[in-house]
């Protein structure tokens, strides 16, 4: 009886053994709260979260219902943009410490740490490759050894790495390395070549992780070519990557191929941003009835530096007299400067005024201002616009939910498009400042 008694305690303390996730996080009232997501290939899934105390530490325990594979730890907003990824094996506690300028350091963890050294030591080859090739030098035993080293240091990770899930990405990172000397030219284009060799795009391991949409980034922005031109650079190097993921289920690719799009808007290379739309994310979102995404891209497409405005009507009153007009039907000046902003909004109410006394340096005729406002109710905006006789007011009824604002992909205000008397789209300025030098004179 106390053998069955000892073991019938035992078992609970068995199914839920612990590991931890822990750490801190520098410097520490930088931080609040950190979010821990096991990650699939399409799908991230919650799992915990961990207040980051006065002293930047956190800890995550984790049991016998978490598996093993890649986890997400994120620590600030938006969530996309500030996260990393950890290797959990099921095995062993994870310890770390993390700084925004020098990123994720992992103090305990066989399968974390054997990545980053991994990654160090061929970043340091890398390195010794560049400034060999930069510096003209002409000896060639010198470059055999930083190949020789190259080869070596690939291989023992490999074996050091056997039988974790850390070897998946040292295999998939295996860089070209030639038996014999290669000039620059011959080595750059070699290794663009074979870039994407030891890369599968169909591995659940690499699609759970950030290594997929980071090898990405780094051939299309680092694999250049002669041309300076750098969109038609970018597109072939887009046209590449869709080759290589050509087979990879819809779901996955439509992740990679966002991913680099939403790049190419933040950076604002609207080209390649609409190219890898039209010709390869609408299909997917089509693929995948994926309306939301769809129209978004659509949205983005149709607002592009160079696109005729979104047309809409609105209404204008004179000598008492209240008629319908469209901005495509406006002929009454050189420029415009369609204006998003609300009677809430505390930006709005600093930039829309500093506005208004900009243009009214300028000569009738040069540039209107269509100003809507996004409103839940019109009562403080009827009484803010009396300030701006000059602008044509029009009420956006819905704020967030309006059809204009909706069909210009307003998501902030105050947001400023300038048109050309065509009502085309000449420039998209961030902020008041921004718009200024579009109406200085030369």
């Amino acid at each position: 009886m106390k053998r069955i008694l000892f073991l019938s305690l035992l078992v609970p303390s068995f199914l839920f053994a612990q590991h931890t996730i822990k750490g801190n996080f520098y410097p520490a009232k930088d931080y609040n709260l950190a979010l821990l997501y096991k990650v699939t290939p399409t799908v991230s899934t919650y799992i915990a979260n961990s207040e980051i105390k006065k002293d930047g530490s956190f800890q995550f325990n984790l049991d016998s219902t978490n598996k093993k594979g890649i986890y997400r730890l994120v620590y600030a907003i938006p969530q996309e943009d500030y996260n990393f990824d950890i290797i959990y094996n099921g095995k062993e506690d994870i310890e770390l410490s993390f700084n925004s300028e020098t990123g994720v350091k992992f103090k305990t963890s066989i399968e974390n740490k054997l990545l980053a050294s991994y990654t160090n030591s061929m970043s340091m080859v890398s390195q010794s490759l560049a400034n060999y090739y930069s510096q003209k030098i002409k000896d060639t035993m010198a470059l055999k050894a930083i190949f020789k080293t190259q080869r070596e240091t690939q291989l023992n990770f490999e074996k050091a790495a056997k039988e974790t899930i850390a070897l998946q990405f040292i295999k998939a990172n295996k860089s070209y390395t030639p038996k014999k000397p290669e000039d620059v030219k011959l080595y750059t284009e070699n290794l663009k070549n074979h870039y994407f060799d030891n890369i599968d795009f169909n591995n659940q391991t690499l699609q759970s992780s950030s290594f997929l949409e980071e090898k990405i980034l780094s051939y299309v922005f680092g694999m250049t070519t002669d041309s300076h031109d750098d969109i038609k650079n970018y597109k072939k190097n887009i046209d590449v990557i869709c080759s290589k993921i050509k087979g990879v289920p819809q779901k996955v690719k439509r992740i990679l191929l966002l991913d680099l799009w939403q790049q190419m808007v933040d950076l604002e290379i609207e080209p390649v941003a609409n190219y890898i739309a039209e010709t390869f994310l609408m299909d997917i979102a089509v693929s995948l009835n994926d309306q939301e995404l769809l129209n978004a891209l659509i949205v983005y497409s149709e607002t592009s530096i160079g696109s005729k405005a979104p047309d809409f009507s609105f209404e204008v009153k004179k000598d008492n007299i209240t008629s319908t007009k469209k901005l495509s039907e406006l002929n009454i000046s050189e420029n415009y400067i369609i204006l998003f902003w609300s009677s809430t909004c505390s930006h709005c109410l600093d930039e829309v005024p500093q506005l208004n006394t900009f243009l009214n340096s300028f000569e009738k005729g040069f540039v209107k201002v269509i100003a809507i406002a996004l409103e839940d109710e019109p009562k403080g905006w009827q009484n803010i616009k009396k300030n701006y006789p000059k602008f044509i007011h029009v009420y956006g009824k819905g704020k967030w939910d309006n059809e204009i604002g909706d069909a210009y992909g307003v998501i902030a205000t105050p947001t400023y498009f300038i048109l050309n008397k065509d009502k085309e789209i000449i420039a998209k300025p961030v902020n008041f400042e921004a718009l200024k030098p579009f109406f200085k004179a030369d």
